[in-house]
């Protein structure tokens, strides 16, 4: 007695993939949009809670090959695959001429639309996004062999007077920059008479002998590099008009600063809005979609009940999302 098999067919397998990645990236989404969130309370919690989840991340052993690996890879091919689909996919719950079936009466249909359209919002939105936080808006690191410092460029506004001291931030403006470069170059030009001893000291044959005053004079070559590699970092961006470089003492608290001064502009927080919006529209009616595309809910009643499920929590991070925008924006920079 023979069974015969249906093959697994290859643009099924690549829908699968697509749909496991999507529920990936709602989980992500959710995880982000909670932590952004957190970055509206510097009032009360000095942007305590968002700083230790950042620095919880950026801490993590081999951060770049899960990025690569757990964020890039399922991103690019949701998105490539999504693009697939926005030019094979053909929306019907919107105003036609006759020529093709308009049913506006379906809510379904509505939120099939959307879910394209949304895509094509979140297509342009990920690229701008990912270029300006993750490449434009960076932290500046260096590492001076005994600690790190991190180096925004932001613009300046009375309340950064208040943060700056709360979080533990220094400020430079163009002068105070030149000011250090003053200070690096002088003791540069102090010890640049010393040079010829520290060759002979470290080109000496053994046995070696401890000797206090070179152990001093090494000491000040090493402080000397480690100003250097400072203002390195002060000048890796240039700052004109009313912009400063600020010096964070870790990644998440530079971080915060970026996400203050990125929503102290009404078009930038207008446009976060949007994407924002856009983000967990698609991602919680794709959740929808995933339940039943797996199975997971079968019958008309659980889709109709998961549906509820899925817009409250829809609401839920959306309205977190927003309050890292819009708390951003009206609160802190009051402070």
């Amino acid at each position: 007695m023979s069974t015969n098999t249906i093959p697994l067919s290859r643009p099924f397998a690549w829908r699968r993939i697509h749909s496991l990645f999507g529920f990936w990236i709602v989980i992500f989404l959710t995880e982000h949009l909670l932590t952004n969130s957190q970055a509206a309370l510097l009032i009360g919690e000095n942007g305590e809670g968002f700083i230790r989840a950042v620095n919880f991340l950026k801490n993590l052993p081999y951060l770049h090959v899960i990025e690569i690996v757990l964020l890039g890879v399922p991103i690019l091919y949701h998105m490539v695959w999504g693009i697939r689909y926005l030019f094979t996919s053909k929306m019907n719950a919107l105003p036609s001429d006759g020529k093709k079936p308009m049913l506006t009466k379906y809510g379904r249909n509505h939120a099939y639309s959307w879910q394209r359209i949304t895509s094509w919002i979140l297509l342009i939105g990920i690229i701008a996004h990912v270029g300006y936080m993750r490449f434009y808006m960076y932290p500046t690191i260096v590492d001076t062999g005994k600690d790190q410092a991190y180096f925004v460029r932001i613009t300046m506004d009375p309340g950064l007077y208040t943060v700056s001291d709360r979080l533990g931030v220094k400020l430079y403006t163009q002068k105070a920059i030149d000011e250090v470069k003053e200070q690096v170059t002088r003791h540069a030009e102090e010890l640049k008479t010393l040079s010829s001893d520290v060759e002979k000291i470290q080109e000496s044959p053994p046995p070696y002998v401890y000797q206090k005053n070179i152990d001093q004079l090494l000491s000040h070559y090493q402080s000397l590099e480690e100003e250097e590699l400072y203002l390195k970092g002060l000048e890796k961006r240039s700052i004109s008009g009313n912009e400063i470089i600020a010096e964070a003492p870790d990644f998440g608290t530079a971080t915060l600063l970026i996400v203050r001064d990125s929503f102290k502009s009404v078009f930038k927080s207008i446009l976060y809005t949007i994407f924002v919006l856009a983000a967990v529209f698609h991602a919680y009616n794709g959740l929808w979609t995933f339940m039943i595309t797996w199975g997971i809910v079968l019958k008309m009643r659980s889709q109709s009940r998961a549906v509820n499920w899925c817009t409250a929590i829809m609401l839920i991070i959306g309205f977190l999302g927003l309050a890292s925008v819009w708390g951003t924006y009206y609160l802190n920079l009051r402070t």
